[in-house]
């Protein structure tokens, strides 16, 4: 049986949010609704405020649409697939070529957004749309990646494949990445042939929103790129609507496995990237400097905010002896508004989101470890009522502890300590969770080991986040998804399409002559 949406609701799928039911419209700025080519308000009486997590200002209400809304999208990408379906890929090309550019003309409009409505830094908002703005650079090669296959299978008979796009798509991001996540999702699929209806975070919606109409002066027609909006009944309905034929979700393990089962059981394709724990093994023969270095960044960037941070530490023997020197690093980082330029870590999204944090640093330090650095009750200057939590180091961890069975999702490493690398790829191994990991050493026999024993499916050796670029694929493993397909990439094509195998005969005896062209032919 499904959870009831009260049930979700406490269960972490949507974690605090606070749903006003407005008789008399509000005077507060209103998030809008993008369908079949336009913004308009949403006629609901449920609104979501969105909060600057650095100053708890407003910023805008965000609807949670109506029955009759998210239907009218549905519908509005179901009418334009008739016709998308069967532009060429040298048109879909044009679009993505013309969307890329207008994507870094305009980065620092959509950086702005994601600093205002989720917190992290400028610059690391910069990154945000870089990285998925390298996915739609990506996209413009769809013409190589749709190529089929070919045989002659016997006399005057070939048989050959063709990629279809699947019809209307439905993506549901996180808060954590407003522009990467969303760009991982509609530009393939659009550019494959699909159409979408896209469900941003109600944390934070305005990047996408930009996308939207920066996807439109590209040249995305009415009905092809849908933006709705809400929470637990707006998810419901992309599972259930027998117009979306697969989805794709980034976020929580409790939302994701009720995606997919749900989402699966109405015959959806689902892709779903869950939780992540993600450990960092130091050896002693690893360049110091580099290693610390990346792992303050990778630990506590984006207020460790991302499902990749590399929020458990292993250290290998001797190794144990540099945490001193980490503690020492992670103090110098400068804890404010992400719009302060010397920035390097924001607040967390909600204030429910820094209770929970610091709820875990205080598990860790009950059930016996020791709280190296504090990052609790930080108060930066001019922004005292900001979900702020400094970088917070916790030694001496064990696995038992709650601090390292859940995903934390707040700046806060946990350190562990082995003898042996044996030790250190079991101790992973036996982790649930598969997103990614991280080996600091200096010799490529160490290297090759880790990367052959551990059943991790992204590995770094030397890179603190090995996130693949897009000619690659987003590979986490075992408790970290649930699909078969990845994002982007060769299994990112995979997912929004589908394959028709052809076996055609033309009998060589039955052609007929036709007249010479000399005219240059043109591709249309």
């Amino acid at each position: 049986m499904f959870r009831s949406t009260a049930r979700l609701l406490k269960s972490n799928l949507l974690p605090s949010v606070s749903v006003r039911n407005l008789a008399t419209p509000s005077t507060t700025a209103k998030t809008k609704l993008y369908i079949n080519g336009e913004l308009f308000d949403s006629q609901t009486d449920k609104w979501i405020e969105l909060r600057n997590p650095a100053t708890q200002e407003l910023v805008t209400l965000v609807p949670q649409a109506t029955p009759a809304e998210l239907k009218y999208a549905a519908e509005s990408a179901a009418a334009a697939f008739k016709k998308w379906k069967k532009t060429s890929v040298l048109t879909r090309q044009k679009v993505m070529l013309d969307l890329q550019a207008l994507i870094r003309s305009n980065m620092d409009k959509l950086a702005e957004s994601i600093t205002l409505e989720q917190g992290k830094t400028f610059p690391d908002a910069k990154g945000d749309v870089l990285r998925g703005l390298q996915v739609v650079e990506h996209a413009c090669g769809l013409p190589t990646l749709l190529m089929g296959e070919k045989l002659p299978v016997s006399r005057d008979m070939d048989t050959y494949t063709i990629r279809e796009p699947l019809g209307v798509v439905a993506g549901i991001c996180p808060f954590n990445f407003p522009a990467m996540i969303p760009l991982w999702m509609f530009p393939l699929a659009i550019g494959i042939g699909n159409t979408t209806v896209m469900k941003p975070s109600e944390r934070d919606p305005g990047a996408m929103m930009i996308l939207a109409k920066l996807a439109e002066e590209a040249g995305v027609p009415k009905g092809v790129l849908n933006v709705v909006h809400g929470a637990v009944d707006t998810v419901n309905f992309i599972c259930d609507d027998p117009h979306i034929k697969a989805i794709s979700f980034v976020g929580s393990d409790v939302a994701g496995k009720y995606i997919f089962e749900r989402g699966t059981k109405n015959g959806k394709r689902v892709q779903a990237n869950l939780g992540a724990k993600n450990h960092g093994v130091i050896m002693e023969d690893a360049n110091k400097n580099h290693a610390l270095n990346s792992l303050a960044g990778a630990a506590f960037g984006a207020a460790g905010q991302r499902c990749m941070a590399l929020s458990t530490l292993v250290f290998v023997g001797p190794a144990r002896e540099w945490l001193p020197e980490l503690v020492e690093r992670a103090k110098l980082l400068k804890v404010t508004s992400g719009f302060e330029p010397d920035a390097d870590l924001g607040p967390l999204i909600t204030k429910e989101a820094k209770k929970r944090v610091e709820e875990l640093i205080q598990s860790g330090v009950d059930e016996g470890a020791t709280l190296l650095l504090d990052g609790r009750g930080i108060k930066p200057a001019g922004f005292a009522d900001g979900n702020f939590v400094g970088p917070t180091i916790l030694s001496n961890v064990k696995p038992q502890m709650r601090v390292y069975k859940e995903e934390i999702f707040g700046p806060v490493l946990v350190c562990l300590e082995v003898d042996t690398l044996d030790e250190a790829i079991e101790l992973i191994n036996k982790n649930p969770y598969g997103n990614g990991t991280a080996i600091f050493t200096n010799s490529g026999s160490t290297a090759r080991k880790f990367q052959e024993e551990i059943d991790v499916g992204q590995v770094g050796i030397n890179v603190p986040i090995p996130v693949p670029l897009p000619m690659f694929s987003f590979t986490g493993s075992r408790g970290s998804i649930v699909g078969d397909l990845n994002f982007y990439g060769k299994t990112g094509v995979q997912f929004y399409s589908q394959i028709k195998t052809v076996t055609a005969l033309w009998r060589s005896e039955d052609a007929v002559g036709t007249g010479a062209s000399v005219n240059m032919p043109v591709m249309r």
